[in-house]
């Protein structure tokens, strides 16, 4: 139940309609008790300097923000947590209230330290591997890559239609020589990709394609077999069975959803906000029932 004690967190985007963040913060929320509500709030493109205003005018205790909006956020905090700054992007707000009613907005990114727990559930090393494929040159492949690069030691090829976007993104990472040196830019074909993934041990869609409604679609070519020690992390998580899973999973490979960085990232925003440890599984299960739905 809201009442005059409810503590209001915000998710800005657009769109946010299909988000499964409300549902599973809410029943978080639920399963400790806490008076907190979660709400989405669509915002177009050019009006985040007024939402953001609009959250602290209103009370809001903090906020998630999601596409497109994590990078056009971070010109209004007063700070950034250092992986948020390195990434350039922000998916997590705090909005402290302090004496004299000045308040102060800090940005925090959990994307990148997500995709790493998601990782760890599904018993893979993630200091181990000597060899990841990233396919894919947006705001999701740059926090999967800086994550890699943080976790372990081995080369990581980045894959895209558009080369110079895949070569900007590195170059854009502001990254010491040492780190750049593991990093190789080269176009999405199929050659390129089944080629660079048997030499692999970790293979990351970090695009769109295969997300619903266009469930048939793939970056894996068809008539190719996914090599066996392959692990297949794909970030779409709608479906929970993408068809480059189902493929993993033909080919016996080791196919894990994207709804596991999605419940990972959620939950250290949870701990963020509240300092509670996130309940993860109720998390997890809130978002699979809604999936099936």
């Amino acid at each position: 139940m809201v009442d005059g004690h409810t503590q209001l967190v915000g998710l800005i985007g657009w769109p946010v309609k299909h988000s499964l963040s409300p549902a599973m913060h809410n029943a978080a929320f639920d399963a400790l008790e806490l008076n907190w509500r979660y709400v989405p709030l669509p915002v177009p493109p050019g009006e985040v300097e007024a939402a953001v205003r609009g959250l602290v005018a209103l009370g809001f205790r903090s906020a998630n923000v999601t596409v497109p909006h994590k990078r056009a956020v971070i010109s209004m905090l007063d700070s950034a947590a250092p992986n948020a700054r390195d990434l350039g992007a922000v998916n997590t707000l705090v909005i402290e209230r302090r004496e004299g009613s000045s308040t102060v907005i800090k940005g925090y990114n959990t994307d990148d330290q997500g995709f790493i727990n998601a990782l760890q559930h599904e018993g893979f090393d993630v200091g181990g591997w000597k060899s990841a494929v990233v396919v894919g040159a947006g705001g999701a492949a740059r926090a999967i890559i800086y994550s890699l690069l943080r976790s372990g030691k081995g080369e990581i090829v980045v894959l895209n239609r558009t080369l110079e976007r895949a070569q900007a993104l590195i170059s854009d990472l502001g990254l010491c020589p040492q780190e750049t040196s593991r990093l190789r830019a080269l176009p999405l074909t199929v050659e390129t990709l089944v080629e660079s993934a048997r030499a692999a041990g970790l293979l990351i869609n970090a695009t769109t394609v295969g997300m619903w409604p266009h469930v048939e679609h793939s970056i894996w070519p068809p008539d190719v077999p996914i090599p066996v020690h392959l692990t297949v992390f794909d970030l779409v998580y709608n479906p929970p069975q993408t068809r480059l899973l189902k493929q993993a999973r033909e080919s016996r490979a080791h196919g894990i959803s994207g709804l596991g960085m999605l419940v990972e990232q959620g939950a250290l925003s949870f701990k963020i906000w509240t300092g509670k440890p996130a309940p993860v599984e109720v998390m997890r299960a809130v978002c699979e029932q809604a999936l099936k739905r």
